[in-house]
């Protein structure tokens, strides 16, 4: 390898890497999500995003699960995105963390009352902490990948001989 193509730093490029982090982020967390309600871990319907979208009735049977899964899927993507744009710079898993403390209060707290499901102090205390423990994991997912993806890119490059 060359001099000139050692001194050049291959850069990750933020928006594919959003898009990328926020599907596995969507597809691994929505999945963890169906198996809590599966499980009874929570009462919290795997496809609540969709509540505005679709009928009730119709987010309890299967496709409306899918539905709703492919739909976490998208809001995981778009806040991935957002994070991404924002705080990648941020080291530590804090940041990730408190982001989807965040996340959990807008969706479950504030936003539970209008339109997505029933109030959040009707809700099971076990469904309230599933959820909690959910997004707090989701967000620490997002946000210490994009840490580490932006944070340590010295370090990985010294690791490969690359100065």
């Amino acid at each position: 390898m060359g001099d000139a193509a050692r001194g050049q730093r291959q850069q990750t490029n933020p928006l594919y890497f959003a898009i990328e982090t926020g599907f596995f982020a969507g597809l691994i967390w929505g999945g963890l999500h169906w198996i809590f309600y599966v499980l009874h871990f929570t009462k919290v319907l795997p496809g609540f995003l969709g509540e505005p979208l679709f009928r009730h009735k119709f987010l309890t049977t299967a496709a409306g699960q899918l539905a709703g899964y492919l739909l976490f899927i998208g809001f995981s993507v778009l806040c991935s995105i957002l994070y991404v744009l924002l705080f990648r710079k941020i080291k530590g898993p804090w940041a990730g963390m408190i982001y989807g403390i965040l996340w959990w209060s807008v969706l479950i707290l504030a936003c539970s009352w209008p339109f997505l499901m029933q109030p959040p102090f009707r809700l099971p205390w076990d469904s309230l902490i599933s959820e909690f423990c959910l997004f707090l994991l989701w967000g620490l997912f997002i946000g210490y990948t994009a840490a580490t993806e932006y944070t340590d890119e010295r370090k990985r490059d010294s690791r490969t001989g690359m100065a």
